[in-house]
């Protein structure tokens, strides 16, 4: 082993919808986690793998944490982004450049429970024209608490996330990686192909069609080059379903469209993807039906 390689883990922490899957595909440097504008579009831990010569960062990505324990996928989503911070070498804390907001204090108060280092990244400075003003509140999160580093960065287009793993690497200990040099993720290739199934769902639909939704791949096999993905579409009501496969399908049309593109560039081959969608009443507050569908308790 290279005396001065580092290896270790990172979870990166936030309230809901606040860029942390956005920064994981950033500093990867590969789509594996989905994303869109809704809040809690991640619901799953998902390790990132970054490698180099001189070291390995593995990354975890987290549901987006929130005081709220009703019901229970809200939960599981809580269990499993609050069971990440355990083990790991380094914290980052993502909050947003428009400054603390109460919905901000509950990941802080976890992350600042720790002994280990906690990294604050102040997200979406692309969003603010005159950098001086990120100065106050730069100063602000400083005397809030004892962060190892402090830095602004945008993890839309890139700024500083450079500056953020360089911050990284000096917390991480000396050893030799964990992961092969090629994995970029610990997530198979079918949780993938559902989680862009999923992307697409959030992102073409408005109010509770995406919060009432799961999808299930029933196959998934590679013929002669190509790449054929069978999934089901879960929802909660007879109406919903209706909302999703749109007047004479287009809904589940474009939402299948869009999601075998971001699937061919992710996996590299042609696909083939069918869609159905079906009912399953009250699958999201089922201890049952979330474990069949993939909730299982992680971290």
């Amino acid at each position: 082993m290279n005396a001065s390689h580092r290896c270790g883990m990172v979870t990166l922490i936030g309230r809901p919808n606040v860029g942390k899957s956005t920064l994981l595909n950033r500093l990867v440097g590969s789509k594996i986690s989905i994303t869109s504008s809704r809040a809690q579009t991640t619901r799953h831990r998902l390790l990132g793998i970054k490698t180099t010569p001189e070291m390995q960062i593995i990354y975890v990505d987290t549901p987006g944490l929130h005081a709220s324990d009703e019901g229970i996928m809200n939960r599981y989503m809580n269990r499993a982004a609050s069971g990440s911070l355990e083990g790991v070498d380094c914290i980052v804390l993502l909050i947003n450049s428009g400054g603390w907001e109460e919905a901000d204090e509950y990941p802080l108060r976890l992350a600042m429970k720790h002994k280990i280092p906690v990294i604050l990244a102040i997200n979406k400075v692309d969003l603010v024209k005159d950098r001086s003003r990120l100065l106050p509140l730069i100063k602000l999160s400083g005397e809030k608490a004892d962060f190892a580093e402090i830095v602004p960065l945008s993890a839309r287009v890139g700024t500083n996330v450079a500056e953020l793993e360089r911050a990284i690497i000096k917390y991480l200990p000396e050893q030799s990686a964990i992961y092969p040099a090629d994995q970029i993720t610990d997530r198979s290739e079918r949780f993938l192909a559902e989680e862009l199934v999923r992307e697409q769902v959030f992102r073409s639909f408005r109010q509770e069609i995406p919060y009432a939704t799961a999808v299930q791949v029933e196959q998934f096999k590679r013929a002669k080059g190509v790449l054929h993905i069978d999934a089901i579409i879960w929802v909660e009501k007879e109406g919903q379903k209706g909302i999703l496969i749109g007047k004479a399908g287009a809904g589940l049309k474009n939402v299948g469209s869009r999601a075998r593109i971001e699937m061919q560039k992710l996996f590299g081959s042609k696909v083939h993807l069918n869609l159905w969608v079906k009912v399953r009443e009250g699958w999201s507050d089922s201890a049952r039906s979330l474990r069949s569908l993939g909730y299982t308790d992680e971290g």
